[in-house]
Parts: C-alpha cells; sequence; structure tokens
C-alpha cells in the first residue's frame, strides 16, 4: 500500500473596503439542510435574503456570502431580494454596493433582525444584552 501525502491548499483572502477576509468554506456546507439554519454560539447576523436564514460570525461574513451566493452573476436575478427591501431593477454592480450599504452594516443586520424575531412570535428567546 502506498499513501501519498497531498500538500495543505492554502485559503484565499479577499480585500473588501479594506478588511483582510478568509473564503474558507462555512462549515455549515457539508451539514444537512435542517442543520444549516441553526445558530452556532458567536454567529449573531443573519442573511435576510428571501429564505436563506444562514447564520454568520461577522457582517461581512454576511455580505461576503449575499454577494456571491445570491449576487453573483449567475444567480442574481436583476432585484434585490432581501426581507422588506423594495425589489427594484438593479444592476449587479448597483446591487452590491446597495447590499453593503443597506443590508450588510452591522446595525441593517441587526435590526433586521429584530424584525424577523417579531415576525417569528417567540420561537427564539431574545437575547440578553
Amino acid at each position: 500500500l502506498f499513501l501519498q501525502s497531498t500538500p495543505a491548499t492554502s485559503i484565499p483572502t479577499v480585500q473588501v473596503q479594506g478588511q483582510q477576509m478568509n473564503l474558507q468554506p462555512p462549515s455549515y456546507i457539508a451539514a444537512s439542510q435542517h442543520a444549516e439554519q441553526m445558530k452556532k454560539p458567536g454567529q449573531n447576523f443573519m442573511c435576510l435574503w428571501q429564505s436563506c436564514k444562514k447564520w454568520f460570525q461577522t457582517p461581512s461574513q454576511v455580505f461576503y456570502h449575499a454577494a456571491t451566493e445570491h449576487g453573483g452573476k449567475d444567480v442574481y436575478p436583476g432585484q434585490c431580494l432581501w426581507e422588506g427591501c423594495e425589489p427594484f431593477q438593479r444592476q449587479r454592480f448597483s446591487f452590491i454596493t446597495h447590499l453593503q450599504d443597506k443590508h450588510c452594516s452591522r446595525d441593517a443586520l441587526l435590526a433586521g433582525l429584530k424584525q424577523d424575531e417579531h415576525g417569528q412570535a417567540g420561537n427564539q428567546k431574545p437575547s440578553n444584552k
């Protein structure tokens, strides 16, 4: 029997407004459909695109996820489908800017979660701040 060691692959990084982001695949990819929406400790920011509802640790992770998974050139539907957003027609570049400014700032994500909690009467415990 002959085992070959494969070199460790390096994790690509991206600059988003001066912040370095690791593009490591999130751990939920290997999980089942139901587990994708489970909140893990430290994940306080949710993607509120249509019925996505995936949790992330930082606003920049939500932005990167939404820009690539929902705003990628092969998947972008031509308008923002974020919960509560007006579905105006937008070019992709305009959408990416809109996404970052309107939906993926820390304040916007936290405000969106508060609205979401009210919509789901009682199935989430309020966070103790």
